[in-house]
């Protein structure tokens, strides 16, 4: 299933004008439920709160159109439906009506057996970001109400009809933002500014190497770089994806081969979103006091190193992952997005770039595209 945004084009060129139009080009809920032949009348019911709240459990409403969450489960390996009761937030804890969630690779290890869910959120149930409408709220949640439009990063548990989170993991949506492709900004540009700004201290004027721009976190890093100031270098495998990159910003383009550093200038700050024998390179063009930030491993967890090197150059080599972060640095990341990506999101100076959007139903095609590696930015799971 292709781009469903109205554009006929998977890489959202047209959403950037769009938005500069007010979000006007967008389409609203109805006017997607109108379309695929929905009702319409799908408001929120509240019902009498007084027992819930006499009890302290929680302020809820109930969403006529579902009272139960359908959740995408990995079961021996391989993905399934299952319905499950709808869950009752605890303190600090919102029930969050998912309207989309982004697919990442994480999602495919995990299902593989090779990237378990960290305590706390759901073992099987995959999905590290979601967005949607704040359906209930636990006791103590001070910033959040019922209806609030939110989105954010999570343990697990995104790919499903409604989900479980922290207040303090929730971001607001901007209001232009159409809710779907809302969903594949969490993991993109929060993992992206992390690694940039907090662990590359990436600053305006230096180089940043790029590995693997054609992903989610690659075209969010081009683009938070660029407005950070900072000279873009990037990689990919194909000439069709930087060129893509280049629309966002992507100074410098270079084939990813075993020879790409003779190609490349130094730099202060590499992403390397590959992994692999990518750090080879990385080594080799960072210049004295680099910063090597590996985010991803898709090619492979091993490589060789050349200490010299690492010891004359003084470089620093990290390794990042949000995930594996507990919640409490979870949040940092998340209040650092607020700060400085989520206006940049809000006046459309960047945007998430989208692949091709699946319904829930289709979640095993919207696998099995992932698995490709062929495509170019987020692929999101609508799940309203």
């Amino acid at each position: 299933m292709g781009c469903r945004q109205g554009c006929g084009d998977s890489s959202h060129g047209p959403l950037r004008a769009r938005r500069a139009n007010g979000g006007r080009g967008l389409r609203s809920a109805p006017q997607r439920r109108r379309a695929r032949g929905l009702p319409l009348d799908h408001r929120h019911h509240q019902v009498d709160r007084s027992n819930l709240e006499a009890r302290g459990l929680c302020r809820r409403i109930i969403l006529g159109r579902r009272q139960r969450v359908r959740a995408l489960v990995i079961d021996d390996g391989k993905l399934r439906f299952e319905e499950r009761s709808t869950p009752t937030p605890e303190a600090d804890q919102v029930l969050v009506e998912v309207a989309s969630a982004g697919l990442n690779r994480a999602d495919i290890m995990q299902m593989r057996g090779m990237y378990p869910a960290p305590p706390g959120w759901p073992p099987d149930v995959p999905g590290l970001e979601f967005a949607g409408t704040v359906a209930a709220i636990g006791n103590g949640v001070k910033s959040l109400r019922e209806g609030d439009r939110v989105f954010g990063i999570v343990g697990g548990g995104g790919h499903a009809t409604q989900l479980i989170t922290k207040e303090d993991l929730c971001s607001p949506v901007p209001g232009g933002l159409d809710m779907v492709v809302a969903g594949g900004v969490p993991e993109a540009f929060v993992t992206a500014h992390d690694a940039l700004v907090t662990q590359g201290g990436l600053r305006p004027g230096q180089r940043v190497l790029i590995h693997g721009v054609g992903s989610g976190v690659g075209t969010a890093a081009v683009q938070v770089a660029r407005l950070l100031g900072a000279t873009t270098v990037g990689t990919s495998r194909t000439e069709a994806k930087l060129l893509r990159a280049a629309e966002l910003g992507l100074h410098e383009g270079v084939i990813a081969s075993e020879t790409m550093a003779d190609e490349i200038d130094e730099v202060d700050v590499v992403i390397d979103l590959i992994g692999g024998d990518y750090l080879a390179t990385d080594v080799r063009v960072c210049r004295s006091r680099g910063r090597i930030i590996i985010v991803g491993l898709l090619a492979g967890a091993n490589a060789t190193l050349d200490m010299r090197t690492v010891l004359s150059k003084r470089l620093t080599i990290r390794g990042t992952t949000l995930r594996a972060r507990p919640d409490y640095e979870k949040a940092l990341a998340a209040r650092a997005f607020e700060r400085e990506v989520l206006p940049l999101l809000a006046r459309g100076d960047a945007r998430v770039v989208v692949d091709k959007v699946f319904m829930l139903d289709d979640a095993n095609a919207a696998y099995e595209h992932m698995v490709t590696n062929e495509g170019y930015g987020k692929t999101i799971i609508e799940c309203g």
